[in-house]
Formats: structure tokens, C-alpha cells, sequence
């Protein structure tokens, strides 16, 4: 360690990069979790490359990923890519991710298609690094519900649109609640002529782009006011993560069969019927959602940052 740097700084700066690069959390996110101010976060960051403790290397490692797919696809038996560190020159994985899914995305679709779509931002990462490239009759719709209490940013509505307007495809919204109070609510509006057409153009989908969440205090889904702190820390107790706002433990069980009766949108058994069910992830800390998708079969296609990959390469 360098004499000249303040050994608790660095400890604190090691913390906020790992936090930055390899849990793709955000420089807010990562002020209020650990208390300290942005401009803080900001600091430790430019301190964590002044002193070495982040080496940002702009490299091609194509033979490892390619590669690691290789022994992923086969031990999984499922098609899963992995993409290169620094993809297309991003700093983050979260940005490289989003990129390469991306590229991938633009070669996948043809003529009357219909793409469901989630949200979050690891897709946004995907539908903002789009480039325009027109496809005939096609349709772009919201599979799962993103209205939120809190005003977070979700990316819901920016997603589908992106992505609709880069194909000039057609925008189907889904202007919902993740979560509805109780399941009579959620079936009586579910009726609606407009929302059950929208559900159903999601149920047809032959496509669906879609990532994960976990558990952690700061996961998306506990950001947006509709679970209390009991229901949080049940949530974290017997779930590994959510999967279309849909929580399932280990297996890819669903945890909470009356919080499921509640939650807007496709259903998971509905994922498994797709010809191309694209799941995207980034960060370590969604390798177990990732592999409880995998042994459950609601995706037959991944794409996933190198820290997922290797970590899954340690599950049995």
C-alpha cells in the first residue's frame, strides 16, 4: 500500500469501488448506503484509481468469454453468453452488458415479432445503446407492471419506448402498479378491455428481454412503497431475487404464493413458452437469481457480465 495514502481511506475507497464496479450501484445508491455524501462517493472513486485499488485495463479476452460460454451453455444446457470486461469500451459491466444485449437484440429480430419487455436498469442499459434499425410489423409490450408510489425510477414507459422507436415498432404500455393491496382489485381491473389486451399481447410474445433483482435493502422492488419492513425481511429470508417482479427462492419457486396473486404482469410459466426467453444480468450479487432461473427453465438465453459467469461456474 502506498505510504502517502491515508490507510482508512483506502479501506473506504476499496468498499465504494466494489459497490461502483462490480455491484453496478450508483453513486447515490452508494451515499446512502453507506451514510457518506456523493461528493464522497465521487472521491474514493477517483482515490480508488489514484492508488491502484481499481486498474481499469481496456483489454479483448474474447477467448476466455467465448470459452466460458462454452462451459456455461454445456453444463447448463442452455445458451449463455458472456460478455468480454470493458465490451464495446464501457468502464462498468453494467454499460458493456447493456451494449452487447444490445447488438444481440438488433440481430434477433425480424418481421412480426412481438418483444415483451421488462424493466429496471439493466434494461435501460439495453434499449438506450439501441441504434435505429427498422424492422416491419412489429410490437413492443410492457410485461409487467411499474407504476410506483415513491416516484423511483424504473424505466418502465423510457424502455418500451426506446426500443419501439429504434425498430419503429408498435408501443404497448402496461400503466400499472408492480403490486396491486389484494387480488380482487388486481382482477377487477385486469378486465379492463385495454389492460387485458395488453396482458394478452404480452402472453403472445415469441421474444422476451427481461433481467432479475435480488434481496438486498436497496433492491429496486423494495424502493418503491409497497412492502413494509416485515414483509422486506420475509422477502429476504425465503427469496434469492425476483424475476419479473415475481420473487422465487433457490429452486425458482414462487416464495409468497399471496403476494404473487397480487403482482401485475406475465406469469412465469408464461416465460418458458417464448422461442427466445433472453435473460440480461449484471453484478455478482444477482448469481444466485440467475442460477435459480437456470434450474427453473423460465429462460433459454443469457447474457451475462463475467463476475455472474464465474461465479456460476461454482454452482453445482
Amino acid at each position: 500500500m502506498p505510504e502517502k495514502y491515508d490507510k482508512r481511506k483506502l479501506t473506504q475507497s476499496a468498499a465504494v469501488a466494489r459497490l461502483y464496479y462490480e455491484d453496478n450501484l450508483g453513486q447515490t445508491e452508494i451515499a446512502r448506503d453507506m451514510g457518506i455524501s456523493r461528493p464522497t462517493v465521487s472521491r474514493l472513486l477517483k482515490l480508488a484509481r489514484e492508488a491502484g485499488v481499481v486498474k481499469i485495463e481496456i483489454s479483448n479476452p474474447l477467448v476466455d468469454t467465448a470459452n466460458l460460454s462454452e462451459q456455461l451453455s454445456e453444463k447448463f444446457k442452455c445458451k449463455i453468453l458472456v460478455v468480454p470486461n470493458n465490451f464495446n469500451g464501457e468502464l462498468t459491466a453494467i454499460k458493456g452488458v447493456g451494449a452487447y444485449a444490445a447488438q444481440y437484440l438488433t440481430q434477433l429480430v425480424k418481421p412480426h415479432d412481438i418483444i415483451g419487455l421488462g424493466w429496471g436498469q439493466t434494461i435501460h442499459m439495453v434499449t438506450s445503446q439501441l441504434e435505429k434499425h427498422s424492422v416491419p410489423d412489429v410490437s413492443v409490450v410492457q410485461l409487467k407492471g411499474g407504476v410506483n408510489i415513491n416516484n423511483e425510477e424504473t424505466y418502465a414507459d423510457e424502455s418500451v419506448t426506446e426500443l419501439a422507436n429504434a425498430l419503429d415498432a408498435s408501443a404497448h404500455f402496461l400503466p400499472l402498479p408492480p403490486f396491486f393491496d389484494n387480488k380482487l382489485t388486481k382482477e377487477i381491473v385486469e378486465q379492463d378491455r385495454f389492460i387485458e389486451n395488453t396482458l394478452k399481447l404480452g402472453r403472445k410474445a415469441n421474444i422476451a428481454i427481461f433481467s432479475v433483482g435480488t434481496v438486498r435493502k436497496d433492491a429496486l422492488l423494495f424502493q418503491l412503497g409497497y412492502f413494509n419492513n416485515a414483509q422486506k425481511q420475509a422477502l429476504q429470508q425465503d427469496a434469492v431475487g425476483d424475476i419479473v417482479s415475481r420473487f422465487i427462492d433457490s429452486n425458482g419457486e414462487i416464495v409468497s404464493r399471496e403476494l404473487n396473486d397480487r403482482t401485475v404482469g406475465i406469469e412465469l410459466a408464461d416465460l418458458k413458452t417464448k422461442a427466445h426467453s433472453v435473460l440480461i444480468a449484471s453484478g455478482i450479487l444477482k448469481a444466485p437469481t440467475v442460477y435459480a432461473v437456470i434450474k427453473a427453465g423460465y429462460a433459454n438465453e443469457f447474457i451475462l457480465d463475467q463476475a455472474i459467469a464465474q461465479e456460476l461456474l461454482t454452482y453445482q
